[in-house]
This record gives structure tokens, sequence and C-alpha cells, in this order.
């Protein structure tokens, strides 16, 4: 899978073949969907299956203060989008220029001369060109007197619901980190690069590795069992998100407890996945009762995560 950022690095053999536009966020179910079929059309095309997507989501541009926080950064998004079978995603740069395209002009300009597109899939729900105006009806007749085939799929629908990253957003809200990721193609993961706390964790016999300069949705505060990878190296993970009230902390943190692992790792990146909620961030009464229920949270997940 090839990651480029202007269409002028494309070779010319990543072009000619099927293509989708859109943020692709978190990539869900129902994206896999679309993506399946676009692989489809572009084989039959004998062509690449290439995804244009924006970076950053055109709204923080538009309306920053309505901006949705992200479920993905763009490399993640496109390696897994590479592992759905795409050859090619195009993190084209979001500039005021290009979002005062007509809908017209950017489909000629990205998709007939800039990708020289056979064929087009989307969803229902697209939209494209200045203030939205071109929706999938203006996308077939465009495609149609070019002479391309336009697809549109069906949205992905769960629980009597349609997938897509604003539920998403909505059920990790909520700490619903199992049915965040019954939509997502891979269990939910968040980046950061690990700081020095304040090592009360240690002196109580759980160090933690505090995670910062996240970029992405933090799931609601609580204790989850997770994955960490350092590297490639998965870990089996015990998080709190959160204050610490007792302590008399009320600064959010995530706190990362790396089950069975002893060493210095400050100033490392780390990336986490979300498998399940344990319980909610609440104060007790002493610091043994602390540790006791520490204890059996690193119990739970390792139940968890080992069966």
């Amino acid at each position: 899978m090839k990651l480029v950022r202007q269409l002028s690095e494309l070779p010319e053999d990543f072009s000619a073949g099927a293509v989708t536009i859109g943020n692709f966020d978190g990539v869900h179910v129902g994206h896999a969907v679309l993506i399946r079929r676009l692989v489809e059309l572009a084989a039959a095309k004998r062509g690449p299956a290439t995804v244009f997507t924006f970076d950053p989501h055109p709204v923080r541009l538009l309306r920053p203060e309505l901006a949705p926080p992200a479920l993905v950064w763009t490399e993640r998004k496109a390696k897994l989008l590479g592992e759905l079978g795409v050859d090619t995603v195009i993190a084209f740069p979001t500039s005021r220029e290009l979002l005062q395209l007509s809908a017209d002009q950017f489909l000629q300009s990205v998709v007939f001369d800039g990708l020289r597109a056979q064929a087009v899939v989307e969803g229902p729900n697209f939209y494209f060109g200045k203030d939205r105006q071109g929706d999938v009806v203006r996308l077939e007749t465009l495609c149609r007197q070019a002479n391309l085939d336009c697809q549109i799929v069906k949205p992905e629908v769960t629980a009597g619901q349609l997938v897509s990253s604003s539920r998403i957003r909505a059920v990790l809200a909520d700490g619903q980190i199992e049915n965040a990721n019954a939509m997502l193609v891979r269990p939910y993961r968040i980046r950061g690069s690990i700081a020095a706390g304040a090592g009360r964790g240690a002196s109580i016999g759980f160090a933690t590795a505090n995670l910062e300069r996240i970029d992405t949705l933090l799931p609601k505060p609580g204790v989850y069992a997770a994955t960490a990878f350092l590297g490639e190296t998965p870990h089996l993970a015990a998080v709190n998100i959160g204050p610490n009230p007792t302590f008399q902390e009320q600064q959010f943190k995530v706190e990362v407890h790396l089950l069975d692992f002893d060493r210095n790792i400050y100033g490392e990146s780390l990336q986490l996945d979300f498998h399940s909620r344990l319980r909610s961030v609440v104060p007790f009464g002493s610091v043994d009762q602390l540790v006791e229920q520490i204890q059996r949270d690193v119990a739970e997940t390792r139940r968890r995560l080992t069966c």
C-alpha cells in the first residue's frame, strides 16, 4: 500500500483504476463493505484501488469549533485501508482553495484529470464540492457523461442503526468499548508518548506509564483492559483514564500499567488497543483498598485478554 500527499507523487501505474473519496475516520465495517466493492471494481478495470481522503478533516478549516475528535491518525488509517486491499491512499492536504472548488470542478480536477479514474465507488451520503453542492445523483450524472462506472454502496447496519464514525464516537464517549470494536475493523487504538509522572504507582507496587500528546478521541473515564504496543511488541495492560480521586488529584491522565514488565520507557512512543471497560474511576478510603482493587483489575485484565 502506498501513502502519498499529492497527486503529483503518484507513479504512472497508480492511476486509471477505481477511486473512492471520503474521510474514512476510524475505518469501520461500513467502510470495509465499500472498500471491498472498490477492490473488486479496480480488479475488473485492471487498475489500482485508490482512496482519496483529506488531512485534516475539512470541518477543521471551515468550522473548527464543530470539528469532531479524530478516531484514527492518517498513517494508521492508511495501514488499515491497506489491509482491506487498497493500493493507494492519498491523504490530500486540505486547503481553502480545494474547498472552494465546485462539485464539477472537484470531480474534474481530482478524479477525471488527476487520477484518470475508470470507476468511482461511494456511499449514499456522499457530498462533494463547495458547500456540499454535489450529491450521489450529481456524481452519477457526471460519471455517466465521462463514461465512468459509478457504484453506490448501501450503508452497513448493526443493532438496527447505521454504522458511522459519529455513532462510534458516541459509544466510546459512553465507555462502550466492545460495541465500538464491533463496528471497527480493528480494536480501537490511541497513541501517545510516555512522560514521567509522580511515581506514586511504583510506590504502591504498580508502576504506570503516563501517556501524553494523544491526538485521537479518548474513551470515557474508567479502567480498561488493553493491549499496549512498544514498537511492534504487545504487552497486556490495565489502563486508568481520568483523575485519581483517592489522592485528591483531579488532573485528567492516561496511566498505563504494563503487566509483567519492568523497564524504563520514558520518552518512548506507545500505542493502546482497548478491549473492555472494567470499572469506573472511584475514590477509595485508603491506599490499601486501592491496592486491592488494582490487584483485581490486573487479574481481570489477564483473565479477559488471555482466555
